[in-house]
């Protein structure tokens, strides 16, 4: 079977996209391909964002949030939507999943630490059904 792709997809591309492909970078490593995109994409990472998967030993300071592409969309088997509502594309025979999670766009480190945790919970459930165990 060839390499799982998920894409993920918020509307900035600067926190919890982010986030989310830093950790399934990090529990997937190579076995899975990770890819994020924001339909209007910020100037940079939130700095937020950034501190909060610091603390978990996971460095995503170096990303640059991108364009959602068709191709993006195209080359991925699972699209994981984050509140970005109808400007994400939809194509056939695609698996698609829409996590409603806060927007962590200007708040504190006390708020975005639930946010990341469940990003985080939710991105191992969806390791475990990618890879299965074996």
């Amino acid at each position: 079977m060839s390499k799982p792709s998920v894409l993920f997809v918020c509307i900035h591309n600067a926190g919890r996209s982010q986030m989310a492909a830093g950790y399934l970078r990090h529990l997937g490593g190579d076995r899975i391909e990770v890819l994020s995109a924001g339909s209007a994409p910020a100037d940079s990472i939130n700095p937020v964002a950034v501190q909060a998967m610091a603390e978990e030993g996971i460095d995503i300071a170096a990303e640059q949030p991108k364009i959602l592409t068709t191709d993006a969309v195209k080359a991925s088997d699972v699209v994981v939507t984050m509140g970005c509502g109808d400007t994400c594309p939809f194509y056939p025979g695609k698996r698609y999943e829409d996590w409603v999670l806060d927007d962590p766009a200007g708040q504190g480190i006390e708020a975005v630490r639930p946010i990341r945790d469940e990003i985080r919970r939710r991105v191992e459930a969806l390791v475990a059904e990618l890879i299965p165990a074996g």
